[in-house]
């Protein structure tokens, strides 16, 4: 991958935070439908980097097929042969019900397809949270690594689904090394307007911290964007917060807002992006075909460390 400046400084900060990876074990891991090259060569990539064992849930002859295009070497690794990509979705999240495996990995199916056969309320692996994905980024702007939750799972969340996104978004920021992270509940300005949704959630998130419903985190909100990561946007606008300007987690009305603000910080800020699914019995990689060698890599590192979390705290 040919660089700029400050993705470079993005790749190298996401890569640093997840050093400590080295000495893990690698984990079992189910690639549901990897029948592209690119979502192929991410899990050998993966395995070649110590972080997965692979075990691919596909269509063999098509599997090979596309091996064979793409130069990709298939010798040694496991293969669950299935007739297609529901079936493999189906498969793959029994395995992880079996204890088979200890993580799942997209291949080239549609989100919508794995994540439904994951949330079946009679075979898959929903746990008393709801499940929520997490943007992990890197840019050059900020002085650390940082969460944006909830960018590609739950489209317009009520509060109760808005404080298990917190709640999923607290552990992960934990398992990747800060004890206690400080959370921004995101809205378009920093004060409670009745008119504003978001600003109420915001407010009722935060009571719901001082109450012990939320912890291991500080909470503050409503914040604008501004405010949760300027300290200098904060004092001007007179907000005295432990939060303004140094959050660690960007929790966001929903959706839409934070897909565009997650994608705007990668194409137009420079940041490098891992991203997981939180919430089910075992994490969940979520690539895309953009993503980068390092994105991809860092993702799957993610998803060990909440595999060995997992083991000593099993969600």
């Amino acid at each position: 991958m040919t660089a700029t400046t400050g993705q470079a400084a993005g790749n190298e900060g996401l890569l640093h935070l997840l050093a400590h990876v080295a000495g893990k074990s690698a984990i079992r891991v189910a690639v549901v439908h990897p029948c592209d090259a690119l979502s192929l060569s991410a899990a050998l990539e993966a395995r070649a980097e110590g972080l997965i064992e692979p075990i691919l849930v596909a269509p063999r002859p098509k599997l090979e097929a596309v091996a064979s295009q793409a130069g990709l070497e298939l010798a040694g690794l496991a293969i669950e042969d299935t007739p297609h990509s529901h079936a493999a979705a189906a498969r793959a999240v029994e395995l992880a019900r079996e204890g088979k495996v200890e993580a799942l990995m997209k291949g080239s199916l549609h989100t919508d397809e794995l994540m439904s056969a994951v949330v079946s309320s009679t075979t898959g692996l929903r746990t008393k949270r709801r499940v929520s994905h997490c943007f992990v980024l890197q840019t050059p702007q900020y002085p650390r690594p940082f969460i944006v939750t909830d960018a590609a799972i739950n489209l317009a969340p009520d509060l109760l689904q808005k404080a298990d996104i917190v709640r999923n978004a607290i552990e992960l920021a934990q398992v990747i090394g800060v004890a206690e992270p400080k959370v921004a509940i995101l809205a378009a300005v920093e004060t409670v307007n009745p008119a504003m949704p978001a600003t109420l959630d915001a407010a009722a998130l935060c009571k719901m911290a001082d109450r012990g419903q939320i912890t291991g985190g500080v909470l503050d909100g409503p914040l604008a964007f501004d405010n949760a990561v300027s300290k200098a946007a904060a004092r001007t606008k007179g907000i005295a917060s432990p939060v303004a300007g140094q959050a660690d987690v960007l929790v966001v009305p929903d959706l839409e807002s934070g897909n565009m603000l997650a994608k705007q910080l990668i194409y137009l800020g420079n940041a490098e992006s891992a991203g997981v699914v939180l919430g089910a019995k075992v994490p969940i990689i979520l690539t895309s075909r953009a993503d980068s060698r390092e994105s991809r890599l860092a993702s799957c590192a993610i998803a060990l460390l909440l595999a060995h979390h997992y083991r000593q705290a099993p969600p």
